[in-house]
């Protein structure tokens, strides 16, 4: 058995989990609703405020361990939510979110600026013009769309400009090493 998947889900006061027949678990909370299919093999008990997930197989570890780990992210996305940062380097490098932190506009070194929609139950900030916060509920969505906007312009390794994620390190490579 999956050590992840034996751990119970507490599902926290003011949050709603619904299993229905064809395993699709909806979870409703003060920041919204996600819904995922979950695999028929992967039998889900509420019991006072936990949900456990049990599986027949041995073999399906695998699988216990996955829909437990979706079903706990949908849980702590529908409460707390998510949030990935990105940071800008490089010369004149900016962004700014507009229409409530409906559109990013980014300015990064193009001869035009980049503009994105968000998707629904996403919203972008900018703390600062170098700084890109993006807020979402599904934890999946909002790594994808992180993992988007780096790939406008990713950080190459001579300097270090383009757009990383926090705290990330950037391998830097040496310079033409010239005559001696």
């Amino acid at each position: 058995m999956s050590r992840i998947g034996k751990r119970p889900i507490s599902v926290p006061a003011g949050v709603k989990v619904e299993v229905d027949d064809n395993n699709l678990v909806t979870v409703t909370g003060p920041k919204g609703t996600l819904q995922q299919q979950v695999d028929p093999r992967v039998k889900m008990n509420m019991n006072d405020n936990e949900l456990s997930l049990n599986i027949d197989d041995e073999k399906n570890g695998a699988i216990h361990g996955l829909y437990r780990a979706l079903v706990h992210n949908m849980v702590v996305g529908v409460t707390e939510g998510f949030s990935k940062t990105l940071e800008m380097v490089g010369t004149g490098y900016r962004a700014a979110a507009e229409e409530n932190g409906k559109k990013l506009n980014i300015a990064i070194g193009f001869s035009h600026p980049v503009i994105l929609t968000a998707p629904e139950n996403i919203t972008f900030e900018t703390p600062v013009q170098t700084k890109i916060v993006i807020h979402g509920i599904n934890k999946q969505q909002v790594g994808n769309l992180a993992a988007d906007i780096r790939a406008i312009r990713k950080p190459e390794p001579y300097l270090g400009k383009g757009i990383k994620y926090e705290g990330e390190k950037i391998r830097r490579k040496e310079g033409k090493a010239g005559k001696k």
